[in-house]
C-alpha cells in the first residue's frame, strides 16, 4: 500500500461555523486504489471535511493537493471535472423533476434524456440498485433516493468517490452488491473515501481508517487489526454504550389499531396499501421491516394523518376513530411522529431549534391567546438539548447547522417530551453515529417501559431485533402478521421481505416459511 501513489492530500484544514470549529487542523492522505474510512461521532467534522474536498465548502485555512499539485476546488463542478464524485448523506436531488433529469443536471453540455435513461438503467441493473429513470424524485422513498444518488455518482466514473453513509437505508442484499461494486472500483484504481457509522461495514470493506473527534484527527488505523469494540472506543473516547433490554415486559391494553386499511397510491409510481391490519399495545414496541418502496411511506402518511382515508374506523387511537383526522387532531389525542426525512418533514433547515420546537409542540404552553411565548419555546428547546445530549451552540442554532445525528436526537426529544400515548418512528437512526444511535434506541425502550405504544418502521434489521417486542414485514403494500422477536430470526424476516407470505405477491406456502432455518 505504501508504494501506491497519493491521489489526494489534505493538510491543516480548518473550517469554522458560528459557535463551533467543525474541522480543526485536519490532515488526511488518500491513495489511488484504496478504500479509506473516515470515522467519528456526529459532529466530529466528517461531512464538513468531505464537503471541502467536493468544493461545497471552502476551508478557512489549510491546503489541498491533488495528484501532487496544490489547488483550490471552488465548487462541485470543478470537483467533478477533476474526477471527484460524492454521494451525500442528505440527498442533493430536486424533488420536482425526474430521476433522469436530476442526473442530467450534473452532466456537461446537452444531454439526450432517452439515451441517458438507458445508461441509468444499465448501471443500476449492473450494480443491483433498482432505479426507474422516469420516476419523479418527490415520489421516491429515502432508500430509493439513496440508490439514485449512488447511480448518479457511478455514471461519472470518478477517480475519487466520496460516500457519506451510503448504506443507511439500503437492504442487506443491496449493501452486499454495493460492496462488490466498491471493491471492483478499488481494483480498477479508484480511491474511495467511505463514511459509515456501521462498524461491521468498515471491518469488511476498508483498507485504512482515519478517526476524527471534535474536529481533530485522533488516530489512523488498519481496520483488519481492529474490532467493532476497539473502533468504537477510539471514536467516542469511552466505553461503547449498550442498550438495556426490558426482561419483564408485559402486554398492555391495545392503544393503536389498524383494521383492514386499504388505500390507493396517490401517484403512478406509488404503492397501494392492501388490507393492512395491526395492533400496538401499551408498553410495546412493534417493528415493521421491509425493503424501501413497498408501501412504508404510504402507510406512514395514513397513520400520521398526512393523508386521510375514507373509512375513519380503519385507524383507531385509544378506541377513537381517527382515519379522517388531520395530524394536529391526532396529536391532540396523543400521537406523535418522527418522519424519516428529518430535514424535509421533521424540521425546517433555515429555522432555529426554538422555532422548530414550536412546529409540533406549541400546545405545550408555547402559545397563549394566539400569541407565541418565546421564553417557553426556548425553555422547551433547551430541555430537548439537555435531556437528549444534543450537540448545539444553543436554542437559536439553525437546524441545518446540526449534524444529522444531533438533529435526529432533537426531533426525537421534541416528540417524546410531549408525553405521547403513541409514538411512530420512521428510520430512527438513519445516518446516526453509534453512540447517538444507542441513545436513541435506549430512549425508545425507556419510553415503552413507561407505557407508551411505539411503532418503529426501519430498514435496519439489527435495530428492529435489538429494540422491538414483535416484528411485522411489509412487502408489496401488504403487511405480514407480526411475530414475537423471540420466535423469529433474520433469515425468516429476510424471506418475508421478499414478499413470501400469505396474501403478498410471490407468496410462499406456510410450510415454506416455517422451513427457514433458525
Amino acid at each position: 500500500m505504501s508504494e501506491t501513489p497519493t491521489l489526494l492530500s489534505l493538510s491543516g484544514i480548518i473550517k469554522r461555523y458560528p459557535g463551533v470549529v467543525a474541522c480543526d487542523g485536519v490532515s488526511l492522505e488518500v491513495k489511488a486504489g484504496e478504500i479509506h474510512a473516515v470515522l467519528g461521532e456526529n459532529g466530529a467534522g466528517k461531512s464538513t471535511l468531505m464537503k471541502v474536498i467536493y468544493g461545497v465548502t471552502q476551508p478557512d485555512a489549510g491546503t489541498l493537493t491533488w495528484k501532487g499539485e496544490q489547488l483550490t476546488i471552488p465548487n462541485p463542478k470543478a470537483a467533478r471535472a477533476l474526477g471527484v464524485g460524492m454521494v451525500f448523506q442528505h440527498f442533493s436531488l430536486f424533488d420536482s423533476i425526474t430521476v433522469v433529469e436530476n442526473v442530467a443536471v450534473a452532466l456537461p453540455g446537452r444531454v439526450d434524456l432517452k439515451e441517458l435513461s438507458k445508461r441509468i438503467s444499465e448501471v443500476s441493473e449492473r450494480y443491483g440498485l433498482d432505479v426507474n429513470p422516469w420516476r419523479p424524485v418527490h415520489d421516491l422513498s429515502m432508500g430509493e433516493r439513496q440508490r439514485v444518488e449512488i447511480t448518479r455518482c457511478l455514471l461519472q466514473s470518478p477517480k475519487l468517490l466520496i460516500m457519506d453513509e451510503p448504506t443507511s437505508v439500503l437492504t442487506p442484499q443491496a449493501v452486499d452488491q454495493l460492496f462488490e461494486t466498491l471493491r471492483q472500483l478499488r481494483d480498477e484504481g479508484t480511491a474511495i473515501l467511505y463514511i459509515s457509522h456501521k462498524l461491521d461495514e468498515i471491518l469488511k470493506l476498508c483498507d485504512r481508517a482515519t478517526i476524527l473527534r471534535d474536529g481533530k484527527v485522533v488516530t489512523e488505523t488498519l481496520p483488519r487489526e481492529e474490532t467493532e469494540a476497539t473502533l468504537a472506543q477510539k471514536m467516542i473516547g469511552r466505553k461503547f454504550p449498550e442498550c438495556r433490554r426490558r426482561d419483564d415486559h408485559t402486554e398492555g391494553a391495545i392503544v393503536f389499531e389498524v383494521a383492514g386499511l386499504s388505500l390507493e397510491a396517490d401517484t403512478p409510481f406509488g404503492t397501494s396499501l392492501k388490507n393492512i391490519s395491526m395492533r400496538v399495545h401499551a408498553g410495546e414496541i412493534l417493528g415493521i421491516a421491509g425493503i424501501s418502496g413497498n408501501g412504508q411511506s404510504e402507510l406512514l402518511d395514513a397513520l400520521a394523518g398526512e393523508r386521510t382515508i375514507n373509512d375513519k374506523n380503519a385507524i383507531q387511537l385509544n378506541g377513537i376513530a381517527v382515519g379522517q383526522l388531520n395530524p394536529l387532531q391526532r396529536r391532540v389525542l396523543g400521537l406523535t411522529y418522527v418522519p424519516e426525512d428529518r430535514l424535509g418533514s421533521g424540521a425546517v433547515a433555515s429555522m432555529s431549534l426554538t422555532h422548530n420546537a414550536l412546529l409540533t409542540a406549541h400546545r405545550r404552553g408555547m402559545v397563549r391567546t394566539g400569541l407565541v411565548n418565546f421564553r417557553a419555546a426556548r425553555d422547551y428547546a433547551g430541555r430537548c438539548i439537555r435531556e437528549f445530549q444534543v450537540k448545539a451552540p444553543g436554542t437559536e442554532a439553525l437546524a441545518r447547522n446540526l449534524s444529522g445525528g444531533n438533529l435526529q436526537k432533537f426531533i426525537l426529544g421534541r416528540e417524546i417530551a410531549q408525553e405521547p400515548k403513541v409514538l411512530i418512528l420512521a428510520q430512527p437512526t438513519w445516518g446516526v453515529d453509534i453512540a447517538a444511535a444507542a441513545a436513541i434506541r435506549q430512549a425508545v425502550i425507556d419510553l415503552a417501559a413507561r407505557g407508551v405504544a411505539v411503532l418503529v418502521i426501519s430498514e435496519e434489521l439489527s435495530e428492529i431485533f435489538e429494540i422491538c417486542d414483535r416484528i411485522a414485514v411489509m412487502a408489496g403494500g401488504r403487511l405480514a402478521s407480526p411475530r414475537p422477536v423471540s420466535e423469529t430470526n433474520a433469515a425468516e424476516i429476510g424471506l418475508l421481505m421478499s414478499g413470501m407470505f400469505e396474501g403478498a405477491a410471490g407468496q410462499a406456502t406456510p410450510a415454506a416459511v416455517s422451513a427457514v432455518p433458525a
